[in-house]
């Protein structure tokens, strides 16, 4: 038995060949990202990912998730006995199946984003014990035009992106009744990652 676990250890994607550095240089992309939502930033990827997990959002879990931070798979990527391993074996963190208790979501099929209540909002004593949602898309270069207004922002940030659910910055309109509460968004395309905070304010400019 003991041989087969290790086995199947052996299997899985390599995490960062370099922990330090490649966390270091992620979690700085991350930061850049939030305190400039709209900006696409770079991740450099330094580890191997497992099927349905795009090179950015792994970087990020191997950056930001551990051993005290329930994550929330959604069932494309859940229903990967390998994504749940490699996750397990990397980072630490326990995989939970009630979202509203998650800090962070990995979702890979947007159309199938469940309503955002069902993340956890915070309160309004601890705003930030909320769900952060790390959303992969198609594309943060092409595709609709958004309008974004907030702080970070010098007056207006323009945002090209393909981004399921098609109606996602519209259910993000929700954080403005619920601030200081509410849900943070990670965009991540391949390597390519946007940010919105919950105090980013969108609108679509068309197609």
């Amino acid at each position: 038995m003991r041989a087969e676990i290790m086995t199947t250890i052996a299997e899985l994607p390599p995490g960062f060949v370099d922990k330090v550095l490649s966390a270091q240089s992620t979690f700085r992309s991350v930061m850049d990202a939030m305190a400039r939502p709209g900006s696409v930033q770079r991740i450099v990827p330094g580890a191997g990912t497992p099927d349905r997990m795009m090179r950015g959002a792994a970087a990020i879990a191997l950056t930001l998730f551990d051993h005290d931070t329930p994550i929330w798979l959604d069932a494309r990527m859940a229903e990967r006995p390998d994504v749940v391993k490699w996750l397990k074996f990397h980072t630490g963190a326990p995989v939970v199946q009630d979202s509203s208790i998650a800090s962070f979501a990995l979702i890979s099929d947007g159309g199938a984003l469940p309503p955002l209540e069902r993340f956890a909002l915070g309160t309004s004593e601890y705003p930030d014990r909320s769900t952060t949602l790390i959303l992969q898309v198609d594309s943060l270069d092409a595709g609709r035009s958004f309008e974004l207004r907030g702080p970070g922002i010098d007056g207006v940030a323009m945002l090209n992106a393909s981004v399921k659910p098609f109606d996602l910055f519209e259910r993000l309109h929700v954080n403005e009744a619920l601030f200081p509460r509410g849900i943070d968004v990670v965009l991540v395309a391949d390597d390519a990652l946007v940010a919105i905070p919950r105090t980013t304010r969108i609108v679509s400019k068309g197609s």
